[in-house]
């Protein structure tokens, strides 16, 4: 920005060297000018216009620009006795030229000036107006660095390039590029266009690959070199951003190219849109040079108005255009803005007054005579009211944001196809991507997730539907350079070959049958990485990778932190991670394998249980049952028996009573379920290996402090050491499977390893060669995979990524697998103390069975206490007259029942309580008749 503004004020200084008014030269003389000229009710007031008049935007502007004058001038409701005149300067399209035109205009002190077109030229004519603060309403320059406070009189009626490249952010990432060549000319404008589409870019993930710069005016030779080179580069997918005079020319020389074909992408700003509506008709040869071209152009609200406006423009005499393209309606637009602002203004109070700037003041009699411009006093008072100012014109809303940009910036998304453009939805910064016009969705809340993002299909280059993919690969003669690491150890994934092309493996296998499933075609080339005599470094492979000299890395390369940084990988073709390996052996069963089923706590819970199941189910059966009868020795060694022969279900014992069966069926269900469980657990326990060393996982491997080892080359000693915190003098590398087969028989005593620690289909292949003689402990303490690594933002990843998943789906990948890996398979259960079962798995069962004999004692009480009651025996009727003390007596015996008399009661058989509770009820009865007497026969 520092460098623009130096440059611009070196053209001002050149220009006001160069420049002398005519009336110096002409010699004419004009009348003294005092320091303030003033007008209260103004009669005329001048409005400037500083554009190109010979070009596609200024033949559009001219007749749109003077008839919104005579429309001001013929309404009443706007400045009302006040007449609007112009005055029009020709720019020609020169930064020198416009500044001169740009003084000139300013001598003749108009209020504003409208323009001009050209972003080049308002940066230097920005200058002026704010030294003379004359607000400056430009329908043409859309440089977003014009917006900066650099330029505080530099009103913008149109939309700046920040939303349209953001608009074309938008339009690469709904069709999944991830880079875009820029082809633009080298002036403000199109380098500040592309600066914001970089940014606009990176927030999206993507970028700019290459920036493709021509000079403004530049022969079609170098432009057709410039196209030359980048087509040769890997992106298909250009945005072009030039001016409207002279783009087209672009596309005849890229059509003789051939790069208006199939698989190129063409996404163009809006300055096409412009060509094409200000030809229409355009020329069929024309068309043909476009199709498939996705073009931008400002959206502006089909209203009457509009299409009013534009019948009688075409109807116009003069007009040097047979058509009009959107600019003509921002500078229809920008006169309805001076007039209504400088309405405002007056009314306000404000006055149109012009006065001498001492700082422009010449005091040496130079010929220069710059005392001839004249500052608006009320210049900055008169831009308020402008940037305040809001009416709705034929371009829609006119209303300015806090930065001094037209609000609702939206554009049409045109597909130019046939004979004609197709507009295939709109972009707005409101809700993005839409196939719904701006102005309707204004209404509703705003919605810019992906999900909501939408357009009509496209016909792209080489009249196809199918959406291009965007890349290739560099038409330079180079194939892919791969690199495959050069492994002494495990072959079985990747190795030399001495037939084409050169290696072979698990891993090249995977990589040429996902090739194979591309659309395209990939030449490559397999070169070896590392001396041969040693696995390589595979972060040394992945830096070559990152540094360009390599595009890719095939082999047994692990997706990890610090390599996903600076490279991408596809998706992972193999599961992995770090486990931990040890020895194990074989045992004999020891004389008291029997009890290992079981913890100790299990089995003391599970006698308990019978102990008590038995002597719950006596105190139920023994009222009933005679076989639970008999005396104390008898019945104890019955509860013993009964208790322990429902373990074989063996039990003689029938049960009679209702409570007593249920805690059976009960109990006997939980010894089903022990006897299984014990069973299994043996099982298990007399077949099992045990392990060598007391490495349990992970965990017991950091506490200790004996030697590990690692595979040469692997990415498990910086986890160890950095992640871990493991001494790198614990750290022992090992060069192939017969070190590591050698390292754990020796251990660490014999200068050996306690445990390697390895990736899993390492580990793998090494249990598999071995016959089982080593184990893994513990569980994997990383998750991680095997992909193929690619240079950053490659978009070979993605591809390839895809195409794994394909071979995932139809089976593909296993069979790959087996082909190469297909293996014995070795328990990862080594640890013989996690066979035994403890009271954890079975409390459930023990809970369930205690509470249904807790139920089931509580239920037995509350019958035999009511029998009890009824039991007590009651005083005879013919004893109440021969002694008083009876009652009392009565109480007496009833106050001393002791706990003896209930357990005698108990102890009686059910048939005798119920016998004696007959006779009792009977005598209750015969006692309670009408004559006193028995029924019963004497």
């Amino acid at each position: 920005m520092d460098g623009r503004m130096f440059e611009g004020r070196v053209l001002l200084v050149l220009v006001f060297c160069l420049w002398i008014p005519s009336q110096v030269v002409e010699g004419r003389t004009r009348t003294n000018i005092t320091n303030s000229t003033t007008s209260s009710t103004p009669r005329v007031l001048r409005v400037g216009a500083l554009f190109t008049l010979d070009s596609i935007i200024g033949r559009s502007a001219k007749p749109a620009l003077l008839a919104a004058f005579e429309d001001v001038n013929a309404n009443s409701s706007v400045l009302p006795g006040v007449k609007l005149e112009v005055v029009l300067h020709d720019t020609n399209c020169s930064g020198f030229v416009g500044t001169m035109e740009a003084l000139q205009l300013m001598e003749d002190e108009v209020v504003a000036a409208i323009g001009p077109q050209s972003s080049g030229i308002a940066h230097v004519i920005s200058h002026v107006v704010n030294e003379l603060h004359v607000p400056l309403i430009s329908f043409g320059a859309t440089d977003p660095s014009l917006s900066s406070l650099q330029y505080p009189y530099f009103v913008r009626n149109t939309q700046s390039d920040y939303y349209q490249m953001y608009a074309i952010a938008d339009l690469v990432d709904y069709y999944r590029w991830r880079e875009v060549i820029a082809i633009f000319v080298d002036d403000d404008n199109g380098r500040n266009g592309i600066s914001i589409l970089g940014d606009a870019l990176a927030k999206k993930r993507a970028k700019i690959s290459y920036k493709a710069a021509f000079p403004p005016g530049a022969p079609k030779k170098d432009i057709s070199d410039l196209l030359n080179g980048v087509n040769l580069m890997e992106s298909r997918v250009y945005v072009l951003h030039v001016n409207p005079d002279s783009g087209l020319n672009i596309f005849s020389l890229a059509e003789k190219l051939g790069m208006m074909n199939s698989g190129y992408v063409w996404i163009v700003t809006d300055w096409l849109a412009s060509a094409l509506d200000s030809l229409e008709p355009v020329d069929p040869n024309t068309m043909n040079l476009l199709q498939g071209v996705l073009a931008l152009r400002h959206h502006t609200p089909d209203t009457n108005e509009k299409k009013s406006f534009l019948s009688r423009m075409k109807r116009f005499k003069d007009k040097e255009t047979p058509s009009f393209n959107s600019y003509a309606l921002y500078a229809y637009d920008s006169v309805w803005l001076v007039a209504r602002a400088i309405d405002a203004f007056l009314k306000e109070g404000g006055v149109v007054s012009f006065s001498s700037d001492p700082k422009l003041h010449d005091t040496n009699g130079s010929m220069l005579h710059l005392e001839s411009l004249r500052v608006f006093e009320d210049g900055a008072k008169f831009l308020e009211t402008i940037l305040r100012t809001n009416f709705t014109g034929l371009t829609g809303q006119v209303q300015f944001d806090t930065d001094k940009n037209r609000m609702h910036p939206a554009y049409d998304i045109l597909n130019i196809g046939g004979t004609g453009m197709r507009r295939i939805g709109y972009w707005s910064n409101y809700s993005g991507l839409s196939v719904v016009a701006p102005e309707i969705l204004y209404k509703r809340p705003p919605n810019t997730s992906t999900s909501s993002q939408q357009l009509y299909g496209v016909i792209w280059p080489g009249e196809t539907a199918v959406k291009p993919r965007g890349w290739v690969f560099p038409n330079n003669g180079r194939p892919l350079r791969i690199a495959v690491p050069n492994r002494v150890s495990y072959l079985q994934f990747v190795s030399k070959d001495k037939n084409p092309p050169g290696v072979r493996g698990y891993c090249i296998d995977v990589f040429e049958a996902a090739i194979n499933l591309l659309p395209y075609p990939v030449p490559r080339q397999y070169i070896l990485f590392g001396p041969g005599d040693r696995n390589p470094s595979y972060d040394d492979l992945a830096s070559q990778v990152a540094l360009n000299n390599f595009d890719a890395a095939v082999g047994d390369v692990t997706i990890v932190p610090n390599r996903t940084r600076f490279l991408d990988f596809t998706q992972p073709y193999m599961e992995s991670g770090l486990v931990v390996v040890v020895p194990v052996k074989e045992i004999k069963s020891s004389p008291w394998s029997f009890l290992k089923p079981f913890t100790a706590q299990m089995w003391c819970v599970t006698g308990a249980f019978f102990i008590f199941v038995g002597t719950v189910v006596w105190i139920l059966e023994h009222r009933h049952n005679p076989e639970f009868r008999g005396k104390p020795k008898k019945q104890l060694m019955t509860v013993f028996w009964f208790s322990f022969s429902t373990m074989f279900f063996s039990h003689r014992e029938n049960t009679v009573s209702g409570l007593g069966r249920l805690v059976l069926i009960i109990w006997l269900f939980v010894v089903l379920i022990i006897n299984s469980s014990y069973t299994a657990s043996l099982t298990s326990i007399l077949t099992v290996q045990q392990l060598s060393s007391q490495i349990e996982g992970i965990d017991s491997l950091i506490s200790g402090v004996q030697p590990i080892g690692i595979q040469e080359g692997s990415f498990a000693r910086k986890y160890l050491t950095e992640e871990l915190n493991i001494q790198p003098s614990r750290i022992v590398t090992l060069k192939n499977m017969e070190a590591y087969i050698d390292a754990l028989e020796r251990g660490p005593k014999n200068g050996g390893v306690v445990a390697v620690v390895d990736e899993l289909p390492y580990i793998e292949i090494l249990m598999s060669s071995t016959n089982c003689k080593f184990r893994t402990v513990g569980q994997e303490f990383t998750k991680s995979g095997w992909g193929f690594a690619f240079q950053r933002d490659s978009p070979l990843a993605v591809d390839m990524s895809t195409a794994i998943l394909q071979l995932s789906e139809n089976g593909d990948l296993q069979k790959i697998h087996d082909k190469w890996l297909l293996k014995h398979e070795c328990s990862t259960q080594d640890n013989v103390d996690s066979n035994e079962l403890s009271l954890s798995s079975f409390w459930g069962l023990f809970l369930i069975c205690g509470i249904a004999c807790l139920l089931a004692l509580i239920a037995f009480s509350i019958k035999v206490f009511c029998q009890y009651n009824k039991f007590s025996p009651e005083p005879e009727q013919d004893d109440h007259e021969s002694s008083p003390r009876r009652p009392k007596d009565k109480r007496v015996f009833r106050s001393t029942t002791s706990f003896r008399d209930l357990m005698l009661f108990v102890d009686k058989k059910e048939r005798e309580i119920k016998e004696i509770l007959r006779q009792k009820s009977k005598k209750r009865r015969r006692s309670h008749s009408p004559d006193g007497q028995s029924s019963s026969p004497a």
